[in-house]
């Protein structure tokens, strides 16, 4: 395959990557949730959400979502006009969710439409290393080979680093809730993400998708932490949910509540989406399971003290709340 000289990006990480491996001047299509960066938000959107979501509770999501699904409907829109018009020589998009981005079936049968054989290239990352290679997957398919391999292995250094930060014995019990209504908690790289933090994820399975779990599973665990990280939310409103999931029964005596140890996160930046800010996902969690901000190079040397009594929350690092739950929210 030669080097693709113009690019639509089908999926928010893919679209992060080609920036960071130098490619971002190829781009001439993202979705309507691509946002980063900056320079990614001024480009032709070749998708659109069926649904307003803005202001939507979470519960209301989840049911139009499996409403669609069994009405054999996306819950995205692509817009084949707009797609023949920039005419890419590489579309980049995924399988592994059909949540995350347009259908696969539905970008296969556009491409038919399309003058030519446009390669599709489908990142389908289930582990923290699978997303450095699809980094080098997507240089490879672009040209940028040399972007790629700096972009991937600044990563894997990030990552290392954290992996080597004084472990934790036991390993603190940690809980991802992915979606609050109904609750799922996070799979594939999240609870692998825990584990490299110092952290044991009791209720995600590394490599295995995100699944829905009940109010009694969570209390059965018990979480030391908890993360908040709704697919999809940035930390504004994620912060919003926090009282939605504090008003179930028993979460006041849950150890994390006791603590004050339930963390709401960027989810959209830095969980969900397959990309170069995984390394700071990483980071955070290792900021809220070992109670302290991590810095490169600090090898695990506290920089800030716990938070101590305050009225609603104290930031411990970019794109973390540390919230006191013992106290209103």
């Amino acid at each position: 395959m030669s080097a693709a000289s113009r690019v639509v990006s089908l999926l928010p990480s893919a679209t992060e990557i080609l920036f960071a491996i130098g490619a971002g001047d190829r781009v001439v299509g993202v979705t309507h949730e691509c946002d980063y960066p900056d320079a990614a938000r001024t480009l032709p959107r070749v998708t659109s959400s069926v649904m307003a979501t803005e202001g939507v509770p979470p519960g209301d999501i989840d049911r139009h979502i499996h409403a669609a699904r069994h009405a054999g409907s996306s819950i995205y829109h692509l817009d084949e006009a707009e797609l023949e018009r920039l005419e890419p020589d590489l579309i980049v998009t995924q399988e592994l969710c059909d949540v995350c981005a347009v259908a696969y079936s539905e970008v296969r049968r556009a491409v038919r439409r399309l003058t030519g054989d446009v390669p599709v290239l489908s990142l389908e990352p289930r582990s923290v290393e699978e997303i450095s290679a699809s980094i080098e997957e997507v240089g490879a398919a672009t040209g940028c080979e040399d972007g790629a391999a700096r972009a991937a292995d600044a990563m894997r250094r990030r990552l290392d680093e954290i992996a080597g930060l004084r472990r934790l014995d036991p390993p603190p019990r940690v809980v991802c809730i992915e979606w609050t209504d109904p609750l799922m908690v996070g799979g594939h790289w999240v609870p692998e993400m825990v584990r490299l933090a110092g952290g044991a994820d009791v209720l995600g399975a590394e490599g295995e998708p995100s699944r829905y779990v009940s109010w009694n599973e969570v209390v059965d665990a018990d979480p030391e932490v908890m993360i908040l990280m709704p697919c999809g939310y940035g930390l504004p409103r994620t912060v919003e949910l926090v009282s939605e999931v504090a008003s179930r029964p028993g979460f006041a005596d849950l150890e994390c509540a006791r603590a004050g140890r339930v963390v709401a996160v960027d989810g959209s930046a830095y969980f969900s989406r397959p990309g170069p800010r995984i390394a700071h996902g990483l980071e955070i969690l290792a900021a809220a399971i070992h109670r302290e901000p991590w810095r490169p190079g600090t090898r695990g040397r506290r920089l800030l003290e716990p938070a101590g009594d305050v009225e609603d929350r104290v930031d411990l690092t970019d794109g973390v709340v540390q919230v006191n739950v013992s106290l209103s929210i």
